[in-house]
């Protein structure tokens, strides 16, 4: 089992990457499962393959869980999600020194870490990521939010984790969609910074999609050591390091946004074609070669990922996308920061870029290839 301490001031927790650890949650989390009731919070597809075994152990331990299955997908991360969030956790007396234990994927972790940041001025959660997105990127940092009709987590709060237990069976149960929309999380941490771990995710993003549990612990255990340093050193996205985990969320919140937050877009594959966009532009106004902007196309559509914008029918002119920006909640008296690259492993914030001349860029991926 790897061990990952993310170091904040007074706040440090670990994550704790391994197998067996849902089977283990008890022990993993005894110390801060202080009643007997352990308030738990997931979906309802989650549940039907995890529900039983975390049960077990939790009972096996004298606890008595108390769960709390939301429909699966976006929907649940909206106003009407928090709001039966928390009168649930009321109703359940969970108390501020109590942890909420957050059962699934990013959606799940968002929404039970908003609800608990916000019950009785904030109480403790635990994460139990079952995604590779999640376990590689939301769990980790504190970001928390919901939805809104205005926009992709407009509305949320910053709230640490007690715990992350990031058990690579949970994986083995992904369809590979979502092991695709994961994948995309893993290889912008070398995209973004660091090209040794990018050319090692374009030779082995086979092997962490068909299971094999080297490569996932390596994938993971990479990832989540590359986050844990980007909030260490900035926890609150203020001195702009955390912002290059951005990269490819700008086009990508706007894509989702045009397909209606649903599954026809899945937040990872939106964060892979908006990866490709920001490469390509980068291209495009002189910052990065062709070449290299070729090849992080190339690699996340040999995961499966959608590299190409036309290929999503959005029948709409690229200033619609760019419109959807403008709700972005990085917006900053009036500018929106771009995440670009000079190079593969080499990005950086721009705060220059025009939304007209990204609109204008937009026509041309929109455009029939």
């Amino acid at each position: 089992m790897a061990v990952i301490p993310v170091a904040l001031a007074g706040r440090s927790y670990e994550v704790r990457i391994g197998s067996g650890l849902l089977a283990d949650v008890a022990s993993q989390c005894a110390p801060l499962l202080r009643k007997a009731k352990v308030p738990i919070v997931t979906d309802a597809n989650v549940a039907a393959k995890w529900r039983d075994p975390v049960e077990a152990a939790l009972r096996a331990a004298g606890k008595e869980p108390r769960w709390l299955i939301h429909q699966p997908g976006e929907s649940a991360k909206s106003w009407d999600g928090l709001a039966r969030t928390v009168e649930w956790l009321l109703a359940e007396e969970v108390e501020r020194g109590d942890h909420v234990i957050a059962l699934g994927g990013g959606v799940i972790g968002d929404l039970t870490g908003f609800a608990a940041a916000i019950l009785k001025r904030g109480c403790g959660f635990i994460q139990l990521p079952t995604t590779l997105l999640a376990q590689v990127d939301s769990s980790v940092g504190g970001k928390t939010a919901i939805n809104t009709p205005a926009g992709k987590n407009l509305v949320g709060a910053f709230h640490q984790p007690a715990l992350v237990l990031a058990d690579l069976d949970a994986l083995d149960t992904l369809p590979m969609r979502e092991m695709g929309a994961g994948f995309a999380e893993v290889i912008k941490y070398g995209i973004l910074g660091d090209a040794d771990f990018f050319a090692w995710c374009a030779a082995n993003g086979a092997k962490i999609m068909a299971g094999d549990k080297a490569a996932q612990d390596y994938a993971v255990t990479r990832s989540v050591e590359a986050k844990a340093r980007i909030v260490a050193e900035d926890e609150r996205e203020t001195t702009g390091t955390r912002a290059l985990l951005n990269l490819g969320h700008t086009f990508g919140h706007a894509l989702e946004a045009q397909t209606g937050f649903s599954d026809r877009l899945l937040h990872g594959e939106a964060v892979a074609l908006g990866m490709v966009l920001a490469a390509r532009y980068s291209t495009r106004v002189g910052l990065m070669s062709a070449d290299d902007a070729a090849r992080v196309a190339s690699a996340i559509a040999a995961a499966g990922l959608p590299s190409e914008v036309s290929a999503l029918g959005l029948n709409c002119a690229g200033k619609v996308l760019a419109d959807h920006m403008l709700h972005d909640k990085k917006m900053d008296a009036g500018t929106l920061p771009f995440v670009l690259l000079r190079g593969i492993g080499d990005a950086f914030v721009a705060k220059d870029v025009a939304l007209s001349d990204i609109a204008t860029f937009l026509d041309d991926e929109l455009a029939p290839q």
